[in-house]
């Protein structure tokens, strides 16, 4: 058996006592380390994560400011917001995104479509952003979400303002619409400006003053607990609503002028002369705007995008018509200014006229056998402009024509203004490559050939006639008026007028009163028993060329192929309240669609005598 070997108490003692000594510098470090840390993360660095466990329980929600609201120039609302309810996902706030959706379509329809707007959606907005995967939904797909929405966090309904336009297809053609927010808007938005929107104005009036109507994003510093729900509003900024914006238009003059159409392709534009204001502007066939603000499906916009009849084509400011035979009021202003004829002199008017040279006959669309200037315009004999435009030339015919506004944008509140075109010879040899012949200054003395306008652009040509020259930049804005009720009402824009002499301009009105009172007026038979007076001028376009010998029968011509007609006028002639222009393509109908709205505006609303 080994003995256990000695140990010495003392130096036990001493083992003990280093160890124990060791061990307590260690333990000391250790806390003097653990103090500074703590010092320096509660103290020094207190702010910084402060803010980051503020950051994980504070959200910051913009606030979508409510869309200001458009009026007629009555005061007749056209355009307003309506409460909605949106189904709206938090990508954040969901595991899995596909996996939610798919679920969602066992409570509610989601479509195809909807799935790919909201993917489109998602690449434009913050995944902590509320994005919409369905907009509008029914009372009874809101009953049957609320039952189930513990199933799907970071889902929810939002109720929120969306656009409504009160008179579907009366207005579009002034107001446009808005839509839901693509690709290409966002890339000239102000993002934080529309955070929480997503809509724009896509056209008309909606685009033009989208900044104004838009206003200004607010927004809420909102307290959430670890499933992101909502538990306290901690801070709000409230959002501005946009402007409320007053138009120029008369909308039971609007309706008016629609129902007169009657359905037919064409356009009407009605301005008041002393200040340029339109007070109507209507374009057919028409569509509805609220097929837009939720996001048009395929099918509808296939149909109305496919449809011959056009509809989402603007006739009024993008039609670009032949100019057709009331080129010859401008035409013949400039010719009697400019002593290019002696307007007392008459011609004769075999029922054609052929260039000194000889060649082809350019026909007269009748025989008028012996015409004055008055008469050439009272009853549209071509032959007489004919002989007129040779004596001027183009280049005189194209400075009256750019004096009154052809071949240009008029400047009204319209993105999607087309310009026209006054034809010269430098503009078709650049664009057809092709050099300028009398012929074609013939075709262009009749409004035929390559001189386009637009009804918009005619009409404020008319206007300008019933002044004698003083022009008005055409509006459709009467007034603004702020959220804080500021009023902001704009003044009538001046531009350079058409300075004609008085000999001349009573010549033409002469001609154009003879036009819709005179015995052989082209419009005398729409024009009959009138309760005021009134100046006017028809026009007439070939849409086809007849043949050698051919007589125009419409009967005969299939429906598209049928002439367009043309009117313009303004009334009373003294002072004048109206100026109208009516463009209907394939139908002879533009002068009686005329005399029903000055009828109405005139007479019915009592504008008649007023100074």
């Amino acid at each position: 058996m080994q003995k256990q070997a000695y140990q010495d108490p003392q130096t036990l003692k001493r083992l003990f006592s280093r160890r124990l000594i060791a061990i307590s510098v260690v333990v000391g470090l250790l806390s003097i380390v653990l103090i500074i840390r703590l010092f320096y993360l509660q103290i020094i660095e207190q702010k910084h994560y402060s803010t980051l466990s503020r950051n994980n329980s504070i959200t910051l929600i913009p606030l979508a400011p409510p869309r200001g609201l458009i009026y007629d120039r009555n005061g007749v609302l056209l355009a307003e917001n309506i409460p909605a309810f949106s189904l709206t996902i938090i990508p954040d706030h969901v595991k899995n995104l596909q996996d939610t959706i798919t679920q969602l379509r066992t409570v509610i329809n989601i479509t195809p479509e909807n799935e790919r707007v909201f993917y489109r959606e998602l690449k434009r907005k913050r995944s902590f952003d509320e994005i919409p995967i369905k907009v509008k939904l029914s009372p009874q797909e809101v009953a049957e979400f609320s039952v189930d929405q513990y199933r799907f966090p970071g889902v929810q309904i939002q109720a929120t303002l969306i656009r409504h336009y009160i008179y579907p297809n009366d207005f579009v053609s002034v107001i446009g619409y808005v839509g839901r927010i693509n690709d290409q808007d966002a890339q000239t938005l102000n993002s934080s400006d529309y955070a929480a929107t997503n809509y724009i104005g896509k056209v008309g009036i909606e685009r033009y003053f989208e900044s104004e109507l838009h206003g200004t994003t607010g927004y809420e510093q909102v307290e959430t607990d670890v499933s992101g729900r909502e538990i306290r509003v901690l801070n709000k900024t409230p959002p501005i609503p946009g402007a409320d914006i007053y138009l120029t238009i008369d909308s039971k003059l609007q309706e008016i002028a629609i129902k007169s159409l009657g359905g037919a392709r064409g356009a009407v534009v009605v301005i008041q002369p002393s200040t340029g204001q339109v007070l109507a502007m209507v374009s057919s066939p028409s569509y509805d705007p609220n097929l837009f603000v939720a996001g048009v499906s395929d099918a509808d916009y296939k149909a109305l995008r496919d449809s011959p009849e056009q509809p989402l084509f603007n006739r009024a400011i993008r039609g670009q018509f032949p100019i057709a035979s009331t080129i010859k009021v401008f035409i013949g202003l400039e010719a009697v200014d400019g002593n290019f004829v002696d307007p007392d002199k008459p011609i004769y008017d075999p029922g054609y006229f052929q260039l000194p040279n000889g060649g082809r006959k350019w026909n007269d669309w009748k025989q008028h056998d012996w015409v004055n200037f008055v008469k050439a315009i009272e009853v549209s004999c071509d032959t007489y402009f004919y002989q007129t435009s040779l004596k001027m030339g183009i280049d005189n015919i194209d400075k009256i024509l750019t004096e009154f506004g052809f071949g240009q944008y008029t400047g009204i509140q319209m993105k999607e203004e087309l310009p026209g075109i006054v034809a010269s010879p430098a503009w078709k040899l650049k664009a057809l490559r092709e050099r300028w012949y009398s012929g074609d200054t013939l075709n262009s003395s009749i409004g035929q050939g390559y001189m386009l306008t637009t009804p918009l652009q005619l009409a404020s040509a008319t206007a300008t006639l019933a002044n004698r020259g003083v022009r008005f930049q055409p509006t459709l804005l009467l007034k603004f008026i702020a959220a804080n009720g500021t009023a902001d009402e704009p003044k009538p824009i001046i531009e350079a007028p058409v300075e004609v002499s008085a000999r001349a301009w009573n010549y033409l009105i002469k001609g154009m009163i003879n036009v819709v009172s005179g015995e052989n007026g082209t419009a005398a038979y729409g024009f009959r028993n009138l309760g005021y007076t009134a100046a006017g001028k028809t026009g007439t376009a070939q849409v086809y060329s007849l043949k050698a010998g051919e007589k125009y029968n419409a009967k005969k011509i299939a429906t598209n192929l049928r002439d367009n007609s043309m009117f313009i006028a303004f009334a009373p002639v003294d002072h004048p309240q109206i100026a109208i222009v009516v463009a209907v393509q394939n139908e002879s109908t533009a002068k009686l669609i005329a005399r029903k709205v000055m009828d109405y505006y005139l007479l019915t609303e009592g504008h008649l005598n007023e100074q």
